[in-house]
């Protein structure tokens, strides 16, 4: 009597276990049959695939030069306590004639960087140039800064200080002499620098 017991039970396995091999086959028979139909409708297509748009957007964004000038942290004391946040100078340029600058504020240092950058390429301006200088000289003043800024000979180089060099190599100028006069602050200057930039006049042909 213990035989027959002992053979439904082996085959009352063998059932379970083939119920439970089944879906496992036929999910892999679907997967197998979708990936075939993908690769015919692409082949028959004839066509390459094309990149997505974040790698167009990453090529677009590479043909700007961005740099961080100044990073400063402000300490805001509310009645609840202090509340830090960062400020970000960010100058950009495309070194053919336009270029743009941003201050922006934010709880975290890329997050401010960030907006910054993309607040400076929104509001560009655009830099008449003669060859690789400025058709002129001219100061660009703001508040307490004045930046003189005189047109140089070729292979003269860019002779000026960090936030106004910066401003030179976004708009592409390679020949320039400058000179920063009264005020240091790397914001005035940064702007002083743009004002004078924006009111050149463009070369008489």
């Amino acid at each position: 009597m213990n035989k027959p017991t002992e053979k439904k039970i082996e085959e009352n396995q063998e059932k379970k276990e083939k119920t439970a091999e089944k879906p496992n086959n036929q999910g892999v028979s679907q997967k197998a049959k979708i990936e075939k139909s993908s690769e015919k409708k692409f082949k028959n297509s004839g066509q390459s695939r094309k990149p997505s748009g974040n790698r167009n957007q990453e090529k677009e964004g590479s043909e700007f030069i961005e740099q961080v000038i100044s990073i400063n942290r402000i300490t805001k004391v509310t009645k609840g306590g202090k509340k830090l946040s960062f400020s970000a100078l960010v100058v950009v340029g495309d070194t053919k004639g336009r270029v743009g600058y941003s201050l922006s504020k934010a709880r975290e240092v890329a997050i401010a960087i960030r907006k910054a950058m993309g607040v400076a390429k929104k509001n560009m301006i655009e830099v008449s140039l003669k060859g690789t200088t400025i058709t002129h000289e001219i100061i660009g003043q703001c508040s307490g800064s004045r930046v003189l800024l005189k047109p140089a000979s070729e292979g003269t180089g860019v002779i000026a200080s960090g936030p106004v060099r910066a401003v030179c190599d976004g708009a592409g100028i390679h020949n320039i002499l400058t000179k920063c006069h009264r005020s240091n602050n790397p914001i005035n200057v940064v702007k002083a620098t743009i004002d004078g930039l924006s009111r050149l006049k463009p070369a008489k042909v």
